[in-house]
């Protein structure tokens, strides 16, 4: 129980950077003195400090000490495989981005173990400066393609080209360390990171789109991530969609990914195969004829309010390249929704761009990469690596 509250009340500095210790005898419902004992422990630790009150509390008794993140303190790697290029991040409690690095993977993910070099030499790259004593405590890496909840097995990234790759394991080989290693679906963890920290705080019910040539979603339902049996849940974008359509890349006919996916857009605007990977630019940049997305306005809004209608969110954040296709067809996706929705969960349901920027899906892997850290603060610290910068260099 003592761990789990350490866990917990850890969980509440990371998510506000700096709360009071009356906030947190507030929010977790214990008595001061147990507060105090956890502050110390976490002090202890070597995870967070403490600050003393600069101002008057208004009302009776004395200001309330304040308990921060520790300014040397754990970091985790996150990982955000794309189609064109891996981004890999050293990522401090808080969510602070402290070093970054990106490099670009062969067309169509290449081999899964030259991929996996790739990231391990970026992971090398950002843990260079961390501080000797600051413990890793994993790697998150998110993938555009289904992921078994149960190992982390890559089932199927089509995009990638990959069926069935233990990337973690192939990470791990390329480091030549052994540190706990999470996987999980992009949009999966750009639903996680918009939850906790962008567009979708304090809202328990919202979908995040991902547009990654791919379309996928991740869905957060009452405060908790819907992973399904398997992990494989949120694949809207093989929704069927139009029954005399195209031929999806999964096999069937007139999945809505054919008329919202990168390569449908492409052509609609004209835009060179070569690009597709990087359409969110392009489409920031277009400047051609409003008409030739229109179509695919609709189609997204007409897709989006069977979404709208099966899960009942409150809000549904538009990710990767769907963010620049609805700053170009606002008018109409949002007729379109309103056109195909029911009545009663249009009512609740708001349109909206990520409040992460980019960023989503990395912090979304750094988010999974910490908690085990929150499950057990003092087992995760107790196994995590130092120096490993040095380590690697050796």
């Amino acid at each position: 129980m003592r761990r789990h509250n350490l866990g917990t009340m850890l969980r509440h500095v990371h998510g506000a950077g700096q709360v009071s210790r009356a906030q947190l005898t507030a929010l977790m419902g214990l008595n001061r003195s147990t507060i105090a004992d956890l502050v110390l422990e976490l002090v202890s630790l070597g995870v967070v400090e403490q600050t003393v009150p600069t101002a008057a509390r208004s009302g009776a008794g004395r200001p309330s000490a304040g308990v921060r993140l520790a300014e040397v303190g754990p970091y985790v790697i996150a990982v955000d495989l794309g189609v064109d290029r891996a981004v890999v991040a050293r990522v401090a409690l808080g969510g602070e981005v402290v070093e970054r690095a990106t490099a670009p993977i062969p067309s169509g993910g290449g081999e899964a173990w030259q991929v996996g070099s790739t990231v391990a030499g970026l992971i090398r790259r950002v843990v260079e400066g961390a501080p000797a004593a600051a413990p890793l405590l994993g790697v998150g890496i998110s993938v555009p393609g289904l992921v078994r909840r149960s190992d982390g097995l890559v089932r199927l990234a089509p995009n990638l080209e990959w069926q069935d790759v233990s990337f973690g394991s192939i990470v791990l080989a390329a480091l030549g360390v052994d540190v706990p290693v999470q996987l999980a679906n992009d949009a999966d963890l750009g639903a996680l990171a918009e939850h906790r920290r962008g567009a979708g705080v304090g809202i328990d019910d919202l979908i995040y789109i991902s547009g990654n040539v791919g379309v996928g979603a991740g869905v957060i339902t009452g405060g908790v991530r819907l992973e399904g049996a398997g992990g494989y849940a949120g694949e809207v974008g093989h929704l069927p969609f139009a029954p005399e359509g195209r031929l999806c890349h999964c096999g069937n006919v007139g999945c809505w990914e054919t008329e919202v996916g990168a390569h449908a857009i492409a052509e609609a605007i004209g835009c060179p195969e070569s690009e597709v990977v990087t359409l969110g630019d392009v489409l920031d940049a277009y400047a051609g004829p409003p008409s030739a997305l229109r179509a695919t306005g609709t189609a997204l809004g007409h897709g989006l309010a069977a979404i709208v209608n099966a899960f009942n969110p409150r809000l549904v954040v538009l990710g990767g390249y769907l963010s620049s296709l609805y700053a170009l067809v606002r008018r109409e996706v949002d007729d379109a929704l309103a056109e195909r929705a029911l009545p009663a969960p249009l009512e609740s349901v708001t349109l909206a761009l990520p409040g992460l920027g980019s960023d989503s899906v990395l912090l979304g892997a750094a988010e999974i990469a910490l908690e085990p850290l929150f499950a057990d603060p003092v087992a995760a610290l107790g196994t995590a690596l130092v120096d490993v910068g040095g380590r690697l260099a050796g």
